[in-house]
C-alpha cells in the first residue's frame, strides 16, 4: 500500500535533516508524498521541492503556526499552502520580525545570567534555521553551561524559568483563516497532546470549524488505537477530513522515524487522495441560497460577483435560486440583476415548489393539505403567533394571506414586495393550498414561536416539518418540501450527479441542501449549525463577496 507523511520538520525550524536529505530520506522509506511543515517558516519548501523534481515522490507544501487557545499552545497545520503568495509572505516577514525582536530580548536575559550569547552568534551556529528554543538549549549543552537539553530548559529557558520570554502568537482561528486565503488546507495538529477533555476539546474543534477548519490528524505517532479512533470519529462527526503525520523531527525526536513514527504508524495514501479531491473538487451546477449568501445585505450583487457568475455560466455551468422566498420575490431580484438565464431554474419556499424558468412552469410541487391546514390554523390561534401563506394566481403570482395586517407583516414586505390580502380564517379563505406557511415573531423573546414549534412538531410531526431560516421566521412545510430534496431532485432531472453540485447557504434552513451537495459551502456570516453541516467555510461573508472564491476555484 502507498503511505504517506504529512506532518514532517527539517533543519529550516527544528528538525535536523536539511529539506534535500528529507527527499532522499522519504524515498528510501517508500513514501510517495510528505509535507515539509516547519514551525512558522516556509524557508525549506524551494529547497525540497527542487529536489524531488525528476524524482517519483511528492513534496506538498506547508507549515506549522504556533497559536494560542486559551493559555494552551495549539498548533495548525496548513497543507497545499500558496507559500510563494505575497499576502502570506508579508504575514510571514512580520512574525518573523516578532521572533527576532523575542529572541534578541532572551538573549539579553541570559547574558544577565552569566552566559555568553547573542542573537547573532546564534544564528551564525545554526545557519538557516528559525530559532526555537531547542537551539538555545543546544547552544547552551555545546557551549558546557549546561550539562543536558532538559537542564537547560529547567534552568534558564523553559516556561517558568528566568530567561523565558513568551513569542508572539496568533489565534488557532486567525491561523486558520491565514491558510484558507492562501489557498490550503487548515489542519488541528495532534489534538491529544493538548491534553484537554472531550468536551473542551470537542469545543475547539467547533470554534475552529466555524473559522473554516478542513482537517485533523486522526493519525499521529504518540496516539493509542483508541486515541485514533475517538480523532477519527470526531473527524466524521464535524465533517472534517482525517489528516495523519509522523512529526518527525531526525535527531531532535530520538525513536521517531519518518513514516512510520515510534514503529506502528501507517497513513494510507487514501488520506492524501481525499484532501486533492477536495483541492481538485470541480462542480457543475450551483444552488446558492440568497439572504445572506448571494445577496449583499442591502439586497444587491456586486458587479464584480455578477462577471464570476456569468463567467462560469459561459463555460456550461448552471445556477439554481434556492430561496425560502416565494417564487415571485426569486424572480425580482434575479431580473433586477440579468440573472434569468437560458436553462435557469429556481428553488422557491424552500423546496416546495421547483419552477423551470425556460418553460414558465413548477416540475416539482408539495402542498400543504387542507386538512391539515386546518389544524395548523387552530394552533396559530392557540398561540396567539403571526403566520401567513402564500395563494398562488395565474403565471405562478403569489399573494400573502394573513389574518392580521400587523408589524409582522409589515416588517416582512419589507423585502418581499409582494401583495397581500387579509382574510377572516387563513384556512378557509385561502383560494388553493399553499406551498408553506411562515410563523413570525419580532423582537429578542421568541418564547411563542417556540411553544408553537413544539405544538406544531406534536400534533402535525407525521407530515410536516419546521425550521428556522432567520431567529424571526419559523418556516413550515410538508415533509418532502426542504432544499436538501429539491438539490436531488432536481440534479437526477437535470441527469448531472449530485456529486457534481456545490450548495451555498448560511442559514438553518440551507443545512439539508449543505449536506445533500457535492460540496457544501456555508459562509463565514453563517449560523454555527449551518457552519458544522457544510464542508467548507468562505473566508469572506456575504458582504465582501465571500461566494467569489467558490466560483473562482470550485466550479468547471
Amino acid at each position: 500500500m502507498n503511505m504517506v507523511d504529512l506532518h514532517v520538520h527539517s533543519n529550516r525550524s527544528d528538525g535536523s535533516f536539511t529539506p534535500s536529505e528529507l527527499v532522499d530520506y522519504a524515498q528510501k522509506k517508500g513514501l510517495k508524498a510528505f509535507a515539509l511543515t516547519d514551525h512558522d517558516t516556509t524557508e525549506g519548501l524551494d529547497e525540497a521541492i527542487a529536489a524531488a523534481k525528476g524524482k517519483d515522490i511528492e513534496v506538498i507544501p506547508g507549515i506549522e503556526f504556533s497559536t494560542e487557545y486559551e493559555g494552551k499552545d495549539v498548533h495548525i497545520v496548513g497543507l497545499y499552502i500558496d507559500y510563494q503568495h505575497d499576502s502570506f509572505q508579508k504575514y510571514l516577514a512580520d512574525f518573523q520580525e516578532s521572533r527576532r525582536i523575542r529572541n534578541e530580548k532572551m538573549c539579553q536575559k541570559l547574558n544577565e545570567h552569566g552566559i555568553d550569547i547573542s542573537y547573532e552568534r546564534l544564528k551564525e551556529c545554526f545557519p538557516d534555521a528559525v530559532i526555537t528554543r531547542a537551539h538555545y538549549a543546544k547552544y547552551l549543552l555545546q557551549h558546557g553551561y549546561v550539562k543536558s537539553m532538559p537542564e537547560a530548559f529547567d534552568r534558564f529557558i523553559g516556561d517558568r524559568a528566568p530567561c523565558f520570554i513568551p513569542r508572539e502568537k496568533v489565534t488557532p482561528e486567525q491561523a486558520v483563516k491565514l491558510i484558507l486565503k492562501s489557498g490550503g488546507i487548515p489542519v488541528l495538529a495532534h489534538p491529544t497532546l493538548y491534553h484537554m477533555s472531550t468536551e473542551r476539546l470537542e469545543q475547539l474543534i467547533v470554534t475552529l470549524k466555524a473559522a473554516g477548519l478542513m482537517a485533523m490528524e486522526g493519525i499521529y505517532s504518540t496516539y493509542t488505537s483508541g486515541e485514533a479512533r475517538q480523532m477519527q470519529a470526531l473527524c466524521k462527526k464535524y465533517n472534517l477530513l482525517v489528516s495523519g503525520g509522523s512529526d518527525f523531527h531526525g535527531n531532535t525526536k530520538p525513536g521517531l522515524d519518518l513514516a512510520t513514527g515510534y514503529g506502528s504508524l501507517a497513513i494510507p495514501y487514501d488520506v492524501l487522495a481525499a484532501m486533492k479531491a477536495r483541492l481538485a473538487f470541480r462542480g457543475e451546477i450551483v444552488f446558492s441560497d440568497m439572504d445572506g449568501t448571494l445577496l449583499r445585505d442591502d439586497k444587491t450583487i456586486s458587479p464584480a460577483l455578477l462577471t464570476e457568475i456569468n463567467a462560469f455560466l459561459s463555460r456550461g455551468g448552471k445556477l439554481v435560486l434556492s430561496s425560502g422566498r416565494p417564487l415571485d420575490s426569486i424572480l425580482e431580484v434575479a431580473k433586477q440583476f440579468d440573472l434569468v438565464m437560458p436553462g435557469m431554474y429556481i428553488i422557491a419556499f424552500n423546496g416546495a415548489l421547483i419552477y423551470d424558468c425556460d418553460k414558465e412552469k413548477a416540475i416539482f410541487e408539495s402542498k400543504i393539505p387542507r386538512k391539515t391546514l386546518a389544524r395548523l390554523n387552530e394552533l396559530i390561534l392557540e398561540n396567539h403567533i403571526h403566520c401567513h401563506a402564500y395563494e398562488t394566481g395565474e403565471n405562478f403570482a403569489q399573494t400573502i394571506v394573513c389574518e392580521q395586517d400587523d408589524e409582522e407583516l409589515a416588517f416582512y414586505r419589507i423585502n418581499v414586495h409582494l401583495p397581500y390580502r387579509i382574510v377572516g380564517c387563513l384556512a378557509k379563505d385561502i383560494q388553493n393550498e399553499p406551498y408553506k406557511v411562515l410563523a413570525v415573531q419580532l423582537g429578542e423573546d421568541h418564547t411563542n414561536l417556540e411553544h408553537f414549534n413544539r405544538r406544531l412538531n406534536y400534533e402535525l410531526g407525521d407530515s410536516m416539518h419546521t425550521f428556522y431560516s432567520t431567529p424571526h421566521y419559523l418556516e413550515c412545510l410538508m415533509k418532502d418540501a426542504s432544499k436538501g430534496n429539491a438539490v436531488k431532485f432536481l440534479c437526477d432531472y437535470l441527469d448531472i450527479p449530485v456529486s457534481r453540485s456545490i450548495a451555498c447557504g448560511d442559514a438553518g434552513n440551507d443545512t439539508p441542501m449543505l449536506k445533500a451537495a457535492g460540496l457544501g459551502v456555508c459562509m463565514c456570516n453563517g449560523t454555527l449549525d449551518t457552519k458544522l453541516a457544510g464542508d467548507i467555510v468562505t473566508v469572506d461573508s456575504n458582504e465582501e463577496d465571500g461566494l467569489l472564491e467558490i466560483f473562482r476555484r470550485y466550479t468547471i
